[in-house]
């Protein structure tokens, strides 16, 4: 069994930056795919970035692109969102998550294990 605890979620002004990090349990963590999903208000959730277990392959929606870098430290059993030129649209609760395969796409149904969510709240 894998267990996510994410942290690093909070309060921020539009413009700022923010990083998300996700711990997680298990030996075998290094050859998971992991990723981000987030989910706001009366929406479903969504894909934000995912991370093959080799670190080598990445992947963004097009609204985070260019903006969020998912990234991964398999020493630390650690995977984290930094989260770049944030905007009111980002604000959602985030979710950490895991995959036993060696890459992640954008369906949550593909997703094996989840965190319990962080909020992000982006302020104007």
């Amino acid at each position: 069994q894998v267990q996510l605890v994410e942290s690093g979620g909070g309060l921020v002004q539009a413009g700022d930056s923010m990083r998300l990090s996700c711990a997680a349990s298990g030996r075998t963590f290094s050859s998971y795919a992991m990723g981000w999903f987030r989910q706001a208000p009366g929406k479903s959730r969504e894909f934000v970035a995912a991370i093959s277990g080799s670190g080598a392959s990445t992947s963004y929606s097009d609204s985070v692109k260019g903006r969020f870098t998912i990234s991964r430290d398999d020493a630390k059993n650690t995977v984290y969102l930094q989260m770049n030129s944030l905007k009111l649209e980002d604000t959602a609760v985030y979710y950490c998550a895991g995959r036993t395969y060696w890459i992640l796409g954008s369906n949550p149904y593909d997703v094996n294990y989840w965190g319990q969510g962080t909020q992000v709240t982006v302020s104007s």
